[in-house]
């Protein structure tokens, strides 16, 4: 995930303070020189990066701070909160016409990812109740209608085309056939070039004028560093954007493009796209991104995450059967599914407070696809009911899930723990968790 590096950069200089009564002024010039050396190697713009530790500095010096008994949660809490500040306070949404359809127009260079994104914004959308219609704009790169119409089947959204003809006229027409069509949503995608130019500007300029699109969000890829940045501001300068959508920050990119588009642009970054599948687009949250640099876990969108997953009557009927000592291996695998579409393990683990030091090379998968092999391995009348599996069982399941008698032994053990464990939490009053089975 994009900030590891960052991230373990910061945990470790405040972990050094931690070991400090008091602070002085020298110490914290050098903790904010150590800082500023983080953020460079971040990708954070250098006067960016200069200015952010000058203002952190400024307020670390104050008597709060020299003379509090933890002075290294003093630090973590102005960094947090200037983190916050630098990445926009908080996160900003889509402008919605009063009368639709929104018009939404996508825009950025060729290899951006802006028209898998169109889909993945479109998806989103729709997930909130919208209507979205997506729009090829993009007359000009071979086969990008194609892609826009096969990524908008994968999505479950209509695609308006008209083929290789005037963008401007594409864009008019689709407007006029959302109003006639009932779609509140229109998601243009329009044409990116290998590098900015006048002609593809002037094109940008044209289709604004005549649809007058509600937001203009810029499509910028992570990877691409501080030039993404660049692409920004010159977007920015000759088109006014509205907001960035920053692509592939589920790799191991620094994240300075994220960290600085903000204070050089002054515009925010709305979405971050965390994975290729189409539902791996996420609203930004620039309070939640902080604490996540820091170390300090992001519970609202693990929440959030998990009751997209776990429906509420299911994980009612799930919480029943497992107080009730009835959760079965059907129902266990379709909890690890779930959790599974909730994203990569590691992140989701990261988004838990004091787990951020656990490493997804830490995390046993393999152990993971043991257990549904093994599950695979059983038959429908042995995952509803555990006890059925006797000795001779357990050798024809681990024979055919390619695993050892003593994994299937530990397997069951679990399976009772878990049945037992939620028995006596039921007994007590115990209380769900927030959007999980249990």
């Amino acid at each position: 995930m994009a900030f590891e590096g960052l991230s373990e950069k910061l945990s470790g200089i405040f972990k050094a303070l931690k070991n400090r009564g008091k602070l002085s002024e020298s110490d914290i010039k050098d903790v904010m020189r150590q800082v500023r050396i983080a953020l460079l190697e971040a990708d954070v713009n250098f006067k960016v990066a200069k200015e952010f530790v000058a203002k952190i500095g400024e307020k670390c010096l104050g008597a709060e701070v020299l003379q509090s008994l933890t002075p290294a949660q003093q630090v973590i809490k102005i960094v947090n909160a200037e983190l916050t500040e630098l990445m926009g306070s908080t996160n900003t949404r889509i402008n919605f016409a009063s009368t639709p359809p929104t018009v939404i127009m996508m825009c950025g260079l060729q290899g951006c990812g802006k028209t898998t994104h169109c889909a993945k914004l479109g998806y989103l959308l729709k997930s909130q109740g919208k209507r979205p219609l997506l729009v090829a704009c993009d007359i000009y790169r071979p086969a990008a209608i194609d892609q826009l119409v096969t990524i908008g089947k994968k999505a479950d959204l209509p695609v308006f085309e008209l083929g290789q003809t005037d963008p401007v006229k594409i864009a008019k027409e689709a407007v006029k056939h959302a109003k006639d069509h009932g779609n509140d949503v229109v998601i243009l995608d329009t044409a990116g070039r290998l590098h900015i130019d006048e002609t593809m500007m002037d094109e940008l300029k044209n289709v604004k004028s005549t649809v007058k699109p509600n937001e203009i969000l810029l499509v910028v890829d992570a990877m691409t560093g501080q030039d993404a940045v660049n692409v920004a501001e010159s977007f920015n300068a000759a088109l006014g954007i509205d907001g960035v959508i920053v692509t592939k920050m589920d790799s191991d990119t620094r994240g300075g493009a994220a960290l600085t588009v903000k204070a050089v642009t002054g515009k925010p970054v709305k979405f971050i796209g965390v994975g290729e599948k189409i539902d791996q687009l996420e609203t930004f949250h620039p309070d939640r991104m902080a604490s996540r640099i820091l170390g300090m876990g992001d519970v609202l969108t693990l929440i959030e995450k998990a009751e997209a997953q776990f429906d509420e009557a299911e994980a009612e009927k799930t919480l029943k059967k497992l107080k009730s000592k009835k959760f079965d291996f059907n129902d266990l695998r379709d909890q690890f599914s779930r959790m599974n579409k909730m994203g990569n393990l590691a992140d989701i683990i990261g988004m838990i407070p004091g787990a951020g030091k656990i490493k997804e090379e830490d995390i046993d998968m393999k152990r993971f696809a043991k257990i549904d092999a093994m599950i695979s391995s059983m038959t429908p009348a042995e995952r509803s009911d555990p006890n059925l599996i006797s000795p001779p069982r357990k050798r024809r399941i681990a024979a055919g899930s390619g695993t050892k008698v003593e994994d299937v032994n530990r397997l069951l053990k679990q399976m009772d723990q878990i049945r037992g464990m939620m028995k006596q939490f039921g007994k007590k009053g115990g209380k769900r968790y927030p959007g999980m089975g249990f």
